[in-house]
């Protein structure tokens, strides 16, 4: 009898796996179910306790700390590349003064936003996502998750599931199968991989890769290794930045710090969306541009072969560096740049197909991400699986033909944020309008034959590239459209009529 009122009060009913032996739990009922605790779920969980404060809310997390990305990455100088007056939430201004931030200070801003707003207090740790069914007879998410530390499956119920994982595989990122590896009798890491114990210092240091990350690590480890050197196949734009915002630190003595991180959000949004466009309609001015200011950082008799790709700006993303520090240690002879590719990986370094060999005690595989949506999540509805290949992203937020889900995707072009707030009032919106009117189902559903189907991201990135087999696609046109437009996305999310004619509502209660 005491058993059944314990079951009773805390709505968990006790199965028992006769393969496995384990407890699976289940039937605990959330009305918004959030996966993941980094920067866009602790976002998501304040915008729907703020909007939707009847609303029972909880986020599960993989890990077992706040932060996301902020708290995987570990590896030497992780940064920001977008400044924090964008990717810092829209209610909780930024007042740090490094406008370009470390890793460890916006992992601090998160936790410090989820512990302000008591969201810490709703996060369950140590689960991963395995999968989620939906019934559209009771207009319920039934999910799986795994607690990794027993192997225990819990399960949960929830009206919306909202998935803010991120976008790729936090178990291992991409390293080519370069011939000869196994050979380096030296040190290799992967930076998604990197440990406190990593000692790099007076050694010869060979970062393969020319991205964000790859960027960030060459200055970094600069400054302790013997000698740095980033051993890129192509080159990529890489911009210098200023580390701190002047016009904000001057007028924080006279403004209220609100009204400063407001003015300095406006200012560097509409920079954004100016360099964005400009890109895309003028290449060509943007390159002369981008390569003056490289030759200004370099000095006189800069080779820029390394710094001149042959694609326009913002094909790939383009990479911000924090008052020019990479090319602050290239001019000090602390790092250098090789353009080359690998023939194979030697006993004290690597070969390139050039006859150049580079010597190096550790080699970093700065060589990028392995894509992937929905936590890795299986996906199944009334019964039947749903493939994330098949269908079309809604707005930037929802699927076709996939209820009561919302993934939170941000910007690539941007800051992340930006697009991850937006999306989250949109939800927001969508529940308090379903409420109103007395409905339990949302379902994005496409009648319009025009609509033509579109790669779901327009870079050529090679992480984006490989990842072709598993991302869903985009349309053509709106609403189906991903448009990579702060502008376009909040007339659209934050003002738009909800009933568009695109998404079909309906499982009364």
């Amino acid at each position: 009898m005491y058993l059944r009122a314990i079951k009773k009060h805390f709505s968990i009913e006790m199965k028992y796996s006769t393969k496995t032996k384990r407890v699976i739990m289940s039937t605990e009922h959330i009305d918004v179910l959030i996966v993941g605790a980094g920067l866009s779920g602790i976002g998501a969980a304040y915008h729907l306790q703020k909007e939707c404060p009847h609303k029972k809310v909880l986020i599960i997390e993989r890990r077992n700390a706040i932060g996301g990305t902020w708290d995987l990455f570990r590896y030497p100088g992780i940064r920001s590349d977008s400044d924090m007056f964008t990717l810092g939430y829209n209610f909780k201004p930024w007042t740090n003064p490094k406008a370009i931030a470390d890793g460890t200070s916006i992992r601090e801003y998160v936790q410090e936003t989820a512990h302000e707003n008591g969201i810490d207090k709703k996060i369950r740790f140590g689960l991963q996502v395995r999968h989620a069914a939906w019934s559209s007879k009771n207009a319920t998410w039934t999910v799986d998750a795994v607690r990794e530390a027993t192997g225990e499956t819990v399960q949960f119920s929830c009206n919306f599931l909202l998935m803010c994982s991120g976008y790729y595989n936090y178990d291992a990122g991409y390293t080519p199968e370069f011939k000869g590896i196994k050979d380096f009798k030296g040190q290799i890491v992967h930076p998604q991989k990197w440990t406190e114990d990593i000692d790099y210092k007076n050694k010869n240091v060979v970062i393969i890769g020319s991205g964000a990350t790859a960027v960030t690590l060459v200055p970094s480890m600069a400054e302790k290794a013997a000698h740095v050197t980033m051993l890129q196949r192509s080159p990529t734009y890489v911009i210098s930045v200023p580390e701190r915002d002047i016009i904000s630190e001057k007028l924080r003595p006279f403004l209220p710090e609100k009204m400063v991180y407001r003015l300095a959000r406006t200012r560097n949004v509409g920079l954004q969306m100016m360099f964005y466009r400009l890109s895309r309609e003028k290449p060509n001015v943007v390159k002369r541009f981008l390569l003056q200011m490289v030759r200004r950082q370099l000095g006189k008799g800069a080779d820029m072969t390394h710094f001149t790709p042959t694609y326009n700006p913002w094909d790939e993303r383009i990479c911000a560096v924090p008052d020019g520090d990479l090319f602050k240690v290239i001019r000090q002879g602390k790092a250098s740049v090789v353009t080359d590719q690998i023939e194979t990986f030697t006993k004290t370094g690597i070969k390139l197909k050039s006859g150049l060999e580079l010597a190096a005690d550790m080699i970093v595989t700065a060589t990028g991400l392995n894509l992937q949506l929905l936590g890795g999540m299986t996906v199944e509805v009334d019964g039947k699986p749903f493939a994330m290949t098949q269908t079309m992203n809604y707005k930037g937020v929802m699927f076709k033909d996939l209820p009561n889900l919302a993934m939170i995707f941000g910007y690539t072009n941007a800051s992340w944020t930006l697009k991850a707030d937006l999306s989250s009032e949109y939800i927001c919106r969508l529940l308090k309008h379903m409420d109103t009117k007395g409905l339990r189902q949302c379902t994005p559903q496409n009648s319009d034959g025009t609509v033509a189907e579109e790669a779901f991201l327009g870079l050529a990135s090679g992480y984006v590239q490989r990842a072709k087999n598993v991302l869903p696609k985009q349309g053509n046109k709106a609403p189906w459209k991903l448009y990579q437009n702060y502008a376009l996305d909040l007339a659209m999310l934050r003002f738009a009529k909800l009933e568009d004619g695109a998404i079909a509502f309906s499982n009364p209660k």
